[in-house]
């Protein structure tokens, strides 16, 4: 607003350049029939200012991006005369005075983004001249005056980012013909969006997003000169194939340049009418929604576009080549819907290209080489799909991605490329539930931005490299469930960490006592099981102490030595009776059981069936690399037990590889006897191997040795003896009498079952 000044009057400006409110004379402000008080740019001003201003010929008071505080003075409205006050951008608290319902002069009123609070008073609804209200960004509330839709004079209404309430009246559109700007976004009100409003001929812009709006959109004919229109994140649309028909009635917008419909619940497909916009526009947000269909071939005709973000819907199809023709294009967004194929590798001529989003898909195939072109690149996520082969060395390379990085969970195979150290600006890192391997690039020590570090589920060996101890800025470490070994570095306790995940690895040694490692909520390290640690709170074994070890042997020798020459005497009489009755029962039975059963043949499917899916109601037992599982096979009626090797552990493999050499060439009454072996995959196209057995349904010797609960678990002397004779005739089996020496575990009485008659 301008406002002449009279050729016959001074028009007086005071340009405060210190803190003191005497530099204003007050009398003559009084005798100055028109006053322009302008004191932009002033820093550290009080609210005592305001007093003195209070003169009844101001006309207007301009106190915009100062540091004012404290509340506005109730005199500011006695200024009959005054047209504009405006003071942004400060710091200015307390109520709107209702005494500005008096100031019947006032054209415009803004103060907006300050800390205003309260409701906006009735008495605007009188201001007959008002043109001009702005108080948005303040923690206003309570019920929008509706009286302030029926001042015709209204041009602009500003009232953003409050708590403000209310709805918009039916009438709105007859009342407020010269409306240019209404923007009530990021507020609560509520209802329907009035059919009048398209008769608001003037309107430029409308926002009215971050609302509790309802119902259908009315139709827009009349407002031809629309120029950017915002209705996200409301309630409006019923999922029907109509709740867009409202879009033909904008194709008279020939100004039209924003499109905001995201958050709402619109169904249907894009219609075609949508194609038929203005040629203007820059942005198509229909992300959140209800719609369907696939990306219509006339998105090229939009050729101003820079950002294009539908995630969230239901979409499905492929990407249109044509969309690598939208050469401003700077947002691209089709996440969470059901688009397939390939990525289209005319992606790669979006030069301008600032975010790529196309996570939670059904793409397949391999990253495309071409996206190295997208030289402005700052976050790619192509994670949740079914993208294989591996990670091209060429997008890694893109130094300017400095957002985020997000692979996660596809099928990607092989190394992390070395190229990832050219990442230096990158803040977050996810290659999480791939398939890579190798190890972890030393060149990652390059990337000093990274906050976030996601690498878990894949099949990275060898250390964590002491390079990355220039990562400093990492926040959250995930490398759990890989095949890492050596130990933990003690750099990491001088991170800033608020999460570590290193579990299901194969670390070993000491746990770090500095740092995140205080915190045992904020760090995982199951399953590593030749780690230990100095403090209970962790849920691995507790280091030994060496000293306290010696002390405890020092003060119980004495009674060691008497434990031992008792047990000597006692074992020299077991041993004159075992090898008695040995080599007696050597004589009656053969070594070998020479029966030639067939060998079962059975496959992923039937060992699922025969264990309930591997329900952990038939776990027998864990061991370093398998899982024993009790089964039925209902073909043969034959009880099993299926050893399934966690193929995720390094060495398991090969582990089932020496066993069934082993067991091929070994047979023995005393050796529980190997059915079958099973290789294939499972029903998730992983590696799965195991080995069936016979099982053995009588309990482990531990059962009968201690069984205190049970009288017929009772074993006398010679019960015992035989059992022992037994076990020693199946030792020397595997150390003499096979065609090599057999190297097998540990030996123990949980590990060794009956069968009746023992």
């Amino acid at each position: 607003m301008n406002i002449e000044k009279s050729d016959y009057l001074i028009g007086w400006r005071c340009d405060l350049q210190y803190n003191s409110c005497p530099i204003v004379q007050p009398p003559m402000v009084i005798h100055t029939a028109r006053t322009d008080l302008d004191f932009h740019d002033q820093k550290q001003m009080k609210a005592e200012f305001w007093e003195c201003m209070i003169s009844s010929n101001l006309v207007e008071i301009r106190l915009s991006w100062n540091n004012l505080s404290g509340k506005l003075p109730t005199e500011l409205g006695s200024l009959s005369k005054l047209q504009l006050i405006q003071a942004p951008r400060n710091n200015l608290v307390g109520e709107i005075p209702s005494s500005f319902g008096n100031a019947s002069s006032l054209e415009f009123f803004g103060f907006s983004s300050n800390r205003l609070t309260g409701r906006i008073p009735n008495g605007f609804g009188q201001l007959n001249r008002l043109e001009y209200i702005g108080l948005s960004e303040n923690r206003l509330s309570g019920f929008f005056p509706p009286t302030i839709f029926n001042l015709s004079s209204i041009t602009t209404i500003f009232v953003p980012m409050n708590q403000l309430q209310g709805t918009l009246p039916s009438y709105i559109g007859n009342t407020l013909p010269n409306l240019y700007y209404l923007g009530i976004s990021e507020n609560q009100f509520t209802g329907t969006i009035p059919v009048s409003l398209s008769n608001l001929s003037n309107l430029e812009f409308l926002f009215i997003d971050g609302n509790k709006l309802t119902g259908n959109m009315p139709s827009f004919m009349n407002s031809h000169k629309l120029s950017k229109l915002d209705i996200s994140s409301n309630h409006l649309g019923s999922g029907e194939s109509t709740d867009l028909i409202f879009i033909s009635s904008l194709t008279n917008a020939s100004n039209l340049v924003e499109l905001g419909l995201s958050g709402n619940n619109f169904g249907g497909v894009l219609p075609k009418s949508f194609g038929n916009l203005s040629t203007k526009l820059t942005g198509i947000t229909v992300s959140n929604n209800e719609l369907s269909g696939s990306i219509p071939s006339w998105i090229e005709k939009f050729e101003n576009l820079t950002n294009i973000e539908m995630s969230g819907n239901k979409f499905t199809g492929n990407i249109p080549t044509e969309i690598g023709k939208l050469k401003f294009l700077q947002i691209l967004d089709l996440s969470y819907n059901n688009f397939s194929g390939k990525i289209p590798t005319v992606l790669g001529n979006l030069s301008l290209l600032t975010k790529l989003h196309l996570d939670d898909n059904n793409f397949y195939g391999e990253i495309p080489f071409s996206l190295e072109m997208c030289q402005n690149l700052q976050g790619l996520n192509l994670s949740k799909n079914n993208l294989n082969g591996t990670i091209p060395s060429q997008v890694v390379s893109l130094s300017s991605l400095s957002l985020y990085l997000d692979l996660s969970n596809n099928h990607l195979v092989g190394a992390l490329p070395i190229e990832v150290g050219n990442l230096d600006n990158l803040g977050e890192l996810v290659v999480s539930r791939n398939k890579l391997s190798g190890e972890i690039p030393a060149t990652l020590s390059r990337c000093v931005q990274l906050e976030k570090l996601r690498m878990n589920e894949n099949f990275f060996r060898g250390t964590i490299p002491s390079s990355l101890s220039t990562l400093r800025g990492l926040r959250f470490l995930d490398l759990s469930q890989n095949n890492l070994s050596g130990a933990i570095p003690e750099y990491l306790g001088s991170f800033d960490l608020l999460y570590l995940n290193l579990s299901f690895n194969s670390f070993e040694g000491v746990l770090p006592k500095e740092g995140i490692f205080r915190n045992a909520t904020a760090v995982s390290v199951i399953g590593n099981p030749n780690l230990c640690v100095n403090t209970p709170e962790f849920q691995i074994p507790l280091c030994k102490n060496k000293s306290k070890s010696s002390k405890k042997f020092t003060s119980s020798l004495t009674f060691k030595l008497t434990i031992s020459l008792v047990c000597c005497i006692l074992g020299l009489l077991l041993l004159c009776a075992f090898l008695f009755l040995y080599y007696s029962k050597k004589k009656k039975v053969p070594s070998s059981d020479s029966s030639g059963d067939t060998v079962l043949k059975l496959s992923y499917r039937s060992l699922f069936q025969a264990t309930d899916g591997f329900s952990s109601a038939n776990l027998v037992g864990t061991g370093s690399f398998s899982s024993v599982y009790k089964g039925f096979l209902d073909s043969t009626e034959t009880v099993i037990a299926v050893k399934v090797f966690n193929l995720f552990r390094r060495g398991a493999s090969k582990s089932f590889l020496v066993e069934c050499e082993t067991f091929k060439n070994i047979k023995h009454r005393n050796l529980v006897k190997v059915l079958t072996a099973c290789s294939g995959f499972d029903n998730r196209g992983n590696d799965f191997k195991a080995l069936v057995y016979e099982f053995m349904d009588n309990g482990s010797l531990d059962q009968w040795l201690h069984s205190n609960d049970e009288e017929s678990k009772k074993l006398n002397f010679l019960q015992r003896l035989n059992i022992a004779i037994d076990i020693a005739s199946a030792l020397d089996y595997l150390h003499h009498h096979c065609h090599k020496t057999i190297i097998h575990c540990d030996c123990c009485v949980i590990s060794i079952p009956q069968v009746d008659g023992s």
